[in-house]
């Protein structure tokens, strides 16, 4: 249930999209109920070329050792941070609230990548505070248009014409080719990238130093200003 929680957060993927039904119905209790050995059998089929998408984030365990010499413990208040605040569960359930906002002008933009006004950021703002009630998390974390475009991901249309100028006149090889699908495939599903990506699996699959091996020092920096062009435009 957990990786069908992740893929559902993929819907801009065209793999993904064809399973999003069983998706879905994976999440359900009802789905549990007298499970067999040959329907989990074909889950595993059908979802096993998807699980390399979803894109995990292990948190550093922090430990500590120290004498406690602070004293007597007070009350305090933490402002911005709601009491049990969970960014995933959150993120969830904003991305299945803007669904009926798809064709809204804001939304709209971000997907297509146009920038953003004054008037559109306020307008999404308006949007959140009223149905969903919550901005301090998303405030800090990049802004709210970063956000909500994280959520939406980015028209497939519009990535690829973000790199056109890039491929232009140029003879690329085929693992160029693939390093940038890849890296369309994951603005589509997610709406941004941060450029240190390029430096991390599954990038460096092709080359240890990833852009950087696979490019011209020229080249990787222009992929890694494009990047930040696209983040630009959400903000």
């Amino acid at each position: 249930m957990e990786i069908a929680s992740l893929l559902e957060a993929l819907p801009n993927v065209p793999m993904v999209a064809a399973e999003m039904a069983l998706i879905l119905e994976i999440q359900t209790d009802d789905f549990w109920q007298d499970i067999t050995l040959p329907i989990l059998e074909t889950i595993r089929r059908r979802l096993r070329g998807l699980v390399k998408l979803i894109e995990f984030k292990k948190r550093p365990i922090v430990y500590s050792d120290f004498e406690d010499r602070a004293g007597m413990s007070t009350d305090m208040m933490v402002r911005g941070i709601p009491i049990g605040a969970n960014l995933d569960a959150f993120r969830r359930k904003a991305r299945v609230f803007l669904r009926p906002y798809e064709n809204h002008i804001a939304i709209l933009k971000l997907r297509r990548n146009e920038p953003l006004t004054k008037g559109d950021l306020a307008e999404i703002e308006r949007i959140f505070v009223e149905d969903l009630a919550s901005l301090d998390a998303l405030r800090s974390d990049g802004g709210l248009g970063r956000f909500v475009r994280s959520l939406v991901g980015l028209d497939l249309a519009a990535a690829k014409q973000a790199f056109a100028g890039f491929i232009g006149g140029k003879v690329l090889t085929a693992d160029q080719l693939e390093f940038l699908d890849l890296i369309i495939d994951h603005l589509t599903a997610r709406g941004v990238m941060d450029p240190k990506l390029l430096y991390e699996s599954p990038f460096t699959d092709f080359d240890s130093n990833g852009v950087e091996g696979l490019f011209s020092p020229t080249d990787a920096a222009t992929l890694v200003q494009t990047l930040r062009d696209l983040d630009a435009n959400a903000a």
